[in-house]
């Protein structure tokens, strides 16, 4: 049953577009408080909502692998849920963040193109911090180990080194980190429309 609630959940606005992922525990506590209802699709193309008392007798009706067993009764775990009262969106950016430039990059060094690990990764200033350069897209880059330790605290053309491409700040492109193979997200597929949510980057970036 523990797996079951920390399934993810695609979470809409009022206004039915995608803006977050929960866990199954979190979608059920605004389902039972009346902050949200379930969102399911039928055979049609259609989708219908539900309260937690329709969908509490929802489940009854039509029992499901994916459910949730209580003392007094048995749950279905929602896949997508609507909020009654949010309708705010996030900023249509993709936020500067370590994953996101992981994601820019492709996991590939930009000074020798090989790819790596992310682990094996790290992000580097093009013009260093102590000469001036900022912490922005356009001066921040995946760099491998061992070409990060061959430019140290210089320039790329200081140590002989060249970008495989120019850093630029990416276009803004929907949630980048749903993973759209997966089976259980193949409900949310209709709703994916806006930027995946991550804490942006500081100074603090290496």
């Amino acid at each position: 049953m523990s797996s079951y609630l920390n399934q993810p959940v695609l979470v809409l606005n009022r206004l039915w577009q995608a803006v977050n992922v929960c866990s199954a525990k979190r979608a059920l506590t605004l389902l039972f408080q009346g902050h949200a209802q379930v969102v399911l699709g039928d055979d049609a193309g259609a989708f219908h909502t539900f309260d937690f008392r329709q969908w509490h007798d929802f489940s009854a009706r039509q029992p499901h692998e994916e459910s949730i067993h209580t003392i007094s009764f048995r749950i279905r775990v929602p896949r997508v849920i609507l909020l009654v009262m949010f309708d705010r969106m996030p900023k249509k950016e993709v936020k500067f963040t370590r994953h996101n430039i992981f994601e820019r990059d492709q996991n590939r060094c930009q000074y020798c193109g090989e790819v790596f690990d992310r682990k094996d990764l790290n992000l580097d200033h093009v013009v260093p911090r102590d000469r001036g350069g900022p912490t922005t897209w356009e001066n921040i880059v995946c760099s491998c180990i061992s070409c990060n330790t061959r430019k140290a605290n210089r320039t790329p053309s200081e140590a002989g080194l060249h970008l495989v491409r120019k850093p630029k700040r990416p276009k803004w492109r929907p949630f980048i980190q749903v993973n759209l193979s997966l089976h259980c997200h193949d409900s949310w597929k209709h709703f994916i429309d806006l930027a995946y949510w991550n804490v942006e980057l500081g100074d603090e970036t290496s």
